[in-house]
């Protein structure tokens, strides 16, 4: 028997007809194309494009930063400022903001803090002076304010106040049978500084900038106790 009729005979015993096993070309599976949606593309486009922009604007930011000066320990007003309390920062600073460049630390180093400063922010022209704070002609007074005699508004340099020279204990009875009613006599003063309460006794003590003749009266009432200190209106003289 030949080897065709054998195959063809093992085809038939195994329940294979010889036509099923000749095969023919096989066809590809048919796949349906997805349809286009317009609006989820158009998205698409503006995600990526939302995107680039903020990274070129990050990138923008960062390229424009500007090297400052910065306050690195607490200053006090009137001291005088070293290099120790000053440091260096790079911000993406915006042009309202007025800022000491770090090219010209060395030129605030040795001028006075016109305000308190503290660590953390950045150095303002208008924060430092070359003039002292007290004026020529002036003479800083030293007042301490017990708790009820300090003013709930806060005291800041530059503010007006007057001194005033009240009767001292015991004296009150006194006046009033003299039956003086002159108005008591005031000095027209500066605020230089003022400290915080101090711990235990609430006392705060204020610098005070006098004309140069007020200065030795209100220091003679400031050691009896018979000062006390009253805020001008804004805009005072």
């Amino acid at each position: 028997m030949s080897k065709t009729k054998e195959r063809i005979g093992t085809s038939v015993a195994n329940g294979v007809s010889p036509q099923q096993t000749v095969a023919g070309p096989v066809a590809p599976p048919r796949v349906s194309a997805r349809r286009r949606r317009p609006g989820v593309i158009a998205l698409s486009l503006a995600l990526i494009a939302a995107g680039g922009a903020g990274v070129a604007v990050l990138l923008l930011q960062v390229g424009n930063r500007t090297p400052v000066v910065t306050v690195v320990r607490d200053v006090q007003v009137g001291q005088v400022l070293t290099e120790q309390d000053l440091g260096k920062a790079s911000v993406a600073l915006d042009p309202a903001v007025k800022a000491v460049r770090a090219d010209d630390l060395k030129a605030v180093v040795g001028k006075r803090a016109a305000v308190e400063l503290k660590p953390g922010s950045l150095l303002s022209p208008s924060q430092v002076t070359k003039d002292s704070l007290v004026k020529p002609g002036e003479r800083l007074v030293p007042i301490g304010l017990k708790p009820d005699q300090v003013p709930a508004t806060a005291l800041v340099p530059g503010q007006r106040v007057q001194l005033v020279q009240v009767p001292a204990q015991g004296a009150v009875a006194a006046v009033e049978e003299a039956g003086d009613g002159a108005a008591p006599e005031t000095i027209a003063g500066r605020v230089v500084k003022a400290s915080t309460a101090a711990p235990g006794t609430g006392v705060v003590v204020v610098d005070v900038a006098t004309a140069a003749e007020d200065g030795p009266t209100a220091a003679a009432w400031a050691s009896t106790d018979t000062l006390r200190l009253l805020l001008d209106a804004p805009g005072g003289r």
